[in-house]
């Protein structure tokens, strides 16, 4: 496999909104409402302080993407990236794909020095992903995520 790692372009848009509802659908049972994921997906592009998305190709396709955003950390003065919206095609799987993305956010990240840590959350019975993250130098942060969501009056954006 001749894996490209690149940022993404408005052009991936289509394979962006595709691979987010797959996410969505294989990890959570959700189906998302593709109007508002699309807007999503091109409001990163239209504003760069909300993140970016890398992507993977091989032969020319898209076979994976990440997006990263930002949190500012008052604590430790510096950038967490969170590396979100991770999603390889299944038949690129176990591949490498995602560890190629990962290691160029990765060196994206240390070449900013206010970039002083880079996280992720994971499904607690996805095992698998767990030990790819420990492999690649990751560490269980120890932390449960809780939300409020959809926020008192507004819809969910879920089906």
């Amino acid at each position: 496999m001749g894996l490209t790692i690149r940022r993404a372009v408005p052009a991936d848009e289509g394979v962006l909104v595709a691979f987010n509802a797959a996410l969505a659908w294989e990890t959570e049972h959700k189906r998302l409402d593709e109007e508002i994921l699309r807007t999503g997906v091109r409001a990163v592009f239209a504003d760069p302080a909300k993140g970016f998305y890398t992507v993977a190709e091989d032969g020319g396709e898209v076979v994976g993407q990440v997006m990263v955003t930002f949190e500012w950390s008052d604590w430790r003065n510096g950038w967490f990236w969170w590396v979100q919206s991770v999603y390889v095609r299944s038949d690129a799987r176990r591949r490498g794909v995602f560890r190629a993305l990962f290691q160029e956010v990765r060196r994206q990240a240390e070449a900013d020095p206010g970039v002083i840590v880079l996280r992720l959350y994971v499904e607690r019975e996805n095992t698998r992903a767990q030990q790819t993250y420990l492999s690649l130098g990751m560490s269980d942060a120890s932390y449960y995520l809780f939300d409020l969501y959809p926020l008192p009056g507004r819809e969910s954006h879920f089906r």
